[in-house]
């Protein structure tokens, strides 16, 4: 027979006003042994059944690898909706200064038989979180768990309340980035080299980009952060700062990318200086397509460059001529364009890149144009 028990758990009640929400603390490798996930689906009779998407696995596998890092933190609690043989019990310790929190005991029944549709609780907000530590190896995680009874229609409803928060915007994510020093999923610590880099390009005064990159912060900026922020990490991964990079680490030699950077950016500017004046909407230079192509242009005359040997390999920007970035049209191996046609999107960055490329290439073929 299988093993039934009750779970015994501290909790604290809240009120809020009419409704209750009970607060606790459990492992997180032994919440699935009384709450499921109710993914979205149809029955045989054609209804909805469940509410979330299906767990993603990439995301699942950076929290999992986080998690078995020493010192990881998990403080986001875990949103559980539970059926009524979830029972409170109020303890005896003295009453409080407020009437709306009380202490005592959540008694949760488990049956580690029962299926997922018949298990007490349902995991509203954090499946990932879940799923991660359900598969990390490591022995136990405690985590904070906010609760509620309801029905499975009122939990759809917090399910959509809950998922339809604005999230950070991803600027500020950025700027957060490099003054956050502890581990971070993998695709955070591969972006925060990048934004460190993006941030002095930003506030170095030898910098052709200083005050120039609109940020959370730094709104008067008129070159979008993600334009250049893509551009450096295209060329970390990919291209002529690859070599300062750390490969045990995934850090990198900061210093080196933005004297590297700084050079040939100067180089540019000084090239098509009332370009480089203007914002985007006049100006194809410190549009997100521009600033994408001339980085592949960086990469195909600095990579495998020593900073000494920079210098000369940055002299061959001025082969690229004049260019149409605020007037004009662009002769391209599709055809002609209109100066301000192209945009910020991958197959126009390409066709720009592939263009310059040529200009500045004696065999009229570039490096390979890896989409970012």
């Amino acid at each position: 027979m299988a093993d039934r028990y009750a779970m015994r758990l501290p909790c604290l009640r809240v009120a809020q006003g009419d409704r209750t929400l009970y607060s606790f603390a459990v492992d997180g490798k032994r919440l699935d042994s009384f709450a499921a996930v109710a993914r979205v689906g149809r029955g045989e009779d054609t209804q909805l059944r469940g509410y979330q998407r299906p767990e993603v696995l990439k995301h699942v596998r950076g929290i999992q690898r986080y998690l078995e890092k020493p010192g990881a933190l998990l403080p986001n609690a875990i949103v559980v909706a539970f059926d009524d043989r979830v029972r409170f019990e109020p303890s005896s310790a003295p009453a409080s200064d407020v009437e709306y929190s009380s202490v005592g005991t959540l008694v949760v029944p488990v049956d580690e038989s029962a299926t997922d549709e018949d298990k007490p609780g349902w995991i509203v907000d954090g499946q990932q979180r879940t799923a991660a530590i359900r598969d990390a190896r490591i022995d136990e995680f405690p985590v904070c768990v906010v609760s509620f009874l309801a029905p499975e229609s009122e939990q759809r409803a917090q399910f959509i309340l809950v998922n339809n928060t604005r999230p950070l915007p991803k600027g500020l994510i950025y700027e957060l980035l490099p003054v956050t020093h502890t581990e971070l999923p993998l695709p955070l610590m591969r972006r925060r080299l990048a934004a460190e880099v993006l941030y002095r390009l930003n506030t170095d005064h030898d910098s052709p980009f200083v005050g120039r990159i609109a940020t959370t912060t730094h709104p008067t900026g008129y070159i979008k952060d993600n334009a250049v922020l893509r551009m450096v990490e295209n060329s970390i991964h990919n291209g002529a700062l690859y070599q300062y990079r750390y490969a045990d680490t995934g850090e990198g030699d900061v210093a080196s990318m933005l004297s590297h950077l700084k050079l040939y950016w100067w180089t540019v500017t000084e090239q098509y200086r009332e370009a480089w004046e203007l914002p985007p909407r006049q100006s194809r230079l410190t549009h997100g397509v521009g600033i994408a192509a001339l980085g592949y242009v960086m990469d195909e005359l600095t990579e495998g460059h020593e900073l000494r040997s920079l210098a000369s390999a940055c002299q061959r920007v001025p082969s690229l001529g004049s260019l149409p970035w605020t007037e004009g049209d662009w002769a391209l191996s599709t055809g002609v364009r209109k100066w301000n046609s192209l945009q910020n999107t991958p197959n126009d960055i390409r066709l720009l890149a592939h263009h310059l490329i040529r200009l500045v290439s004696k065999t009229g073929h570039g490096q390979q144009i890896h989409k970012t």
